[in-house]
């Protein structure tokens, strides 16, 4: 017996309609990326395993996918990994092209990545992100320019969200003043679940991961600060004033904030101080997105990066870049019933015939419209008027020029709207007119 054909846990396959909604996705992020100056690149699927271990922190190096070497000389290869995101081997290819680009180096960059995770709603193993990063200036008009992205493409896409913003500086603060600074990465991976699992979860991960009772208890005021923004500042000022990292990073939140308020920006953002990101990498500025109509994690997020390069040889290159989650916003705008009407179906007229000498006619006549920008299909085969009609109903397509000889001899196509039935002859141009206006609505 034949194996049932399937596909591994946590993939999916994508259908003309998911497709078509898919890049309508890609094409408006696209869009707005080009809009800020930003450029294309691409990286391979596969990056060596020592380019991509050692940047994720302990639970993300887990999820790396390796790939086993095969051929004679496989025992000499270097091991290699699916990439886990985008940031990494950017980076990379900064400091393999450095005597190429210019800097600052704005790119983008839209393509899958993997990890080996736990196949859930709006978690998969395999998904593309949409990646834009700025390098070679610390100047925080970068994380400027990706919060102004942010509100214009989801501006765009009509997804209410709400930005989550933090700084890794200010975390690296509060892990001195508490007591604990060799332990500012086991904290700020147990606070970054603080949504998720709640406090006292994240206090029993804490203590897990060795903290004292002390700096426990010392933790708690931030983890429930409350207020305005400015409120908040200006009480971790008095937290963190013995914190000279802390206070930098106070310092960037308000300098970012006043550039937010100078430009007009108007997405809902949040300081969110138990943001913490959980990639090692994070040195400053660090952001979260997440739809506010819809129940599902993060759709966006990043940070700046001070010295990612340093370790492929390029040091004191400092960063800041955004990721999308293109599946997860897809699953929001399929969730929201966002999507536009017309991606239903990308053909505008069907061409449905009677004989052989009625389809020659309609062809000329696509040929003509496909000249003019009209996307056109013709059914390939004069059968059955019923099943003309049915394959335009099964896509979708809102109209049917229909060709018999009358049609023929007046030089005309009997043109039927599918939507309200109506019924009527028209000339080439005239069916051309009717279209251009019809996309133009």
């Amino acid at each position: 017996m034949a194996q049932k054909p399937s596909i591994p846990k946590g993939t999916r396959d994508f259908g003309q309609l998911e497709m078509a909604r898919r890049n309508y996705i890609f094409d408006t992020i696209k869009g707005v990326f080009s809009l800020f100056g930003f450029q294309q690149i691409e990286t391979p699927a596969m990056e060596n395993i020592g380019t991509l271990m050692g940047k994720y922190g302990e639970e993300g190096d887990k999820l790396l996918f390796r790939i086993q070497n095969s051929g004679e000389k496989a025992a000499l290869a270097p091991e290699k990994g699916l990439r886990y995101d985008l940031t990494v081997p950017f980076a990379r290819y900064v400091v393999q092209h450095r005597e190429e680009i210019s800097f600052p180096f704005k790119r983008f960059q839209i393509q899958p990545v993997w990890r080996a995770d736990r196949p859930q709603k709006g978690r998969y193993r395999e998904f593309y992100q949409c990646d834009v990063d700025v390098i070679g200036s610390n100047s925080l008009v970068g994380e400027l320019e990706l919060i102004q992205i942010v509100e214009e493409v989801y501006r765009r896409l009509g997804i209410n969200v709400c930005l989550h913003l933090n700084n890794r500086k200010v975390l690296a603060g509060i892990a001195e003043v508490i007591g604990a600074p060799d332990k500012m990465m086991d904290i700020t991976v147990a606070i970054d679940k603080l949504d998720k699992i709640g406090v006292e979860a994240v206090n029993a991960e804490l203590s897990e991961r060795g903290l004292s009772n002390e700096a426990i208890e010392a933790l708690q005021p931030i983890l429930n600060l409350s207020g305005s923004t400015t409120e908040k500042l200006t009480a971790l000022r008095d937290v963190l004033a013995n914190s000279e990292t802390g206070l930098k990073g106070i310092e960037e939140l308000e300098t970012l904030f006043g550039l937010i308020e100078v430009t007009g920006v108007k997405l809902n953002i949040e300081l969110d101080l138990c943001l913490a990101r959980g990639l090692n990498y994070y040195t400053g500025a660090i952001f979260e997105v997440k739809a506010l109509d819809a129940q599902i994690g993060s759709i966006t997020g990043g940070g700046r990066y001070d010295n990612l390069t340093g370790i492929f040889g390029l040091p004191d290159v400092s960063g800041v870049g955004i990721s999308f989650g293109a599946d997860r916003i897809y699953d929001v705008l399929t969730e929201l019933d966002l999507f536009p009407k017309e991606l239903q179906s990308a053909t505008q007229v069907l061409f449905a015939t009677f004989g052989e000498e009625e389809l020659c006619y309609a062809l000329k006549w696509a040929k003509a419209l496909r000249e003019k920008g009209i996307t056109v299909e013709v059914y390939p085969e004069p059968t059955k008027m019923k099943k003309q009609m049915g394959y335009a109903d099964a896509k979708q397509i809102p109209f049917v020029a229909i060709v018999g000889g009358d049609e023929m001899a007046q030089n005309k196509v009997m043109l039927k709207n599918m939507a309200s039935g109506e019924q009527k002859q028209v000339t080439l141009e005239e069916l051309w007119q009717i279209q251009t206006n019809n996309l133009t609505k």
